[in-house]
């Protein structure tokens, strides 16, 4: 029998962390047909900044990862309360990455990694998807990371 996704996150140590509250004029998340799109999450966990700084500066790239990791945390708490099991997600479409990056830090696309290894980690190849990673100066909260995410969900039979 096939291991559920949220036992696999217990099992990682892993556990997802409340879904905030939209900061401004937005949803946290929009179903159009059989695709989600989650608006970005940052590496706060339950408002409170996680992994805050630039990375190449203050942070480095493993830290960028770890803030990766509770930004996807923060993708995934979004889906279960929108699909009500993160089991309904057939898989992953897209990852928008946004990393808080010192001018001169050439690699922080593999920031991002972060999210996409704990994305595999729990969905296998459905986990893999399309990404662009990009280097901001500013992010909300000073976060290190913010990811965008689409996913398809699985049409259950009624």
């Amino acid at each position: 029998m096939k291991m559920k996704v949220e036992e696999k996150l217990k099992e990682s140590g892993y556990t997802l962390p409340q879904m905030r509250h939209p900061a401004g004029v937005y949803t946290l998340a929009k179903r159009v047909g059989s695709l989600l799109y989650i608006a970005g999450q940052t590496s706060d966990v339950n408002g409170i900044p996680e992994v805050a700084g630039i990375v190449g500066k203050d942070l480095t790239i493993e830290d960028g990862k770890r803030a990766a990791r509770i930004s996807a945390l923060n993708v995934l708490s979004v889906i279960k309360t929108e699909l009500g099991d993160l089991d309904n997600v057939k898989q992953l479409v897209q990852i928008i990455g946004f990393v808080r990056c010192a001018d001169d830090c050439a690699n922080y696309t593999q920031a991002i990694d972060g999210a996409s290894e704990l994305f595999y980690e729990l969905y296998g190849d459905a986990g893999l998807a399309a990404r662009m990673a990009i280097g901001a100066k500013e992010l909300p909260g000073g976060s290190a990371t913010e990811i965008m995410v689409t996913v398809e969900v699985e049409e259950k039979d009624h």
